[in-house]
């Protein structure tokens, strides 16, 4: 005679202590996902900040650091009429204009160029306006959030095209000045607290040979 074993039917299920155990431990995930997600949102979030800054006062340093090579520029063409008499018009700590002779290719013509450099205190923006022959262009902000622009002086006492002297913008008289530094200060945009709290502003400090004084 043979006995046969049924198999009982196993009719437990999952307790209320057991799933709120599991319940709280997927909130535990979650929560940690949930922060690290957020946390690599926010240093996204400054590294664009800091990359944003970064470019742009490399690039309004360019646009500067270009108007400052051409100063003095005086094409010897016969065609032109130009003469740049004063290469530098206005020097300051935070501010200066130049000029220089440029060849405009769409009409074949020779204009004079002024270029104006200054930064604005109350709206913290750099602002450059250009004039073509005499006639000034509405001035257009080069960059904002600017904590400081300032200019040293190379003055060249005994004409021998080398910097003497560095000196700031009272020291310069009618000294010859063959070489201009300029320091940049940005900062991102204040209005993320992350980055007001994590992100220091950035400088850029450049020093230009005025090359077409040097020649005079």
């Amino acid at each position: 005679m043979k006995m046969e074993f049924k198999p009982g039917l196993n009719r437990k299920g999952v307790s209320l202590i057991e799933l709120l155990v599991a319940l709280v431990i997927s909130a535990i995930v979650i929560a940690g996902i949930y922060r690290i997600f957020i946390s690599q949102t926010k240093s996204y979030y400054v590294q664009e900040q800091v990359m944003e800054v970064q470019q742009n006062t490399r690039s309004a340093m360019e646009i500067l650091l270009r108007d400052l090579r051409m100063t003095g520029f005086d094409d010897d063409n016969a065609k032109s009429l130009i003469a740049i008499a004063k290469p530098i018009t206005a020097v300051g700590d935070n501010s200066i204009t130049v000029n220089y002779e440029y060849y405009d290719r769409d009409d074949s013509t020779y204009k004079k160029h002024t270029v104006a450099y200054w930064r604005d205190a109350n709206a913290a923006t750099v602002f450059r306006q250009l004039s073509v022959d005499d006639v000034p262009n509405a001035s257009e902000p080069l960059l904002e959030n600017v904590d400081a622009l300032t200019f040293a002086y190379g003055i060249d006492q005994n004409d021998d095209g080398i910097v003497d002297n560095w000196v700031p913008a009272a020291g310069v008289g009618s000294i010859k000045v063959i070489a201009v530094r300029v320091t940049l200060v940005a900062r991102p945009e204040q209005t993320n607290e992350d980055v007001r709290k994590i992100v220091s502003p950035r400088a850029l400090d450049s020093i230009v040979s005025m090359r077409n004084l040097c020649l005079r």
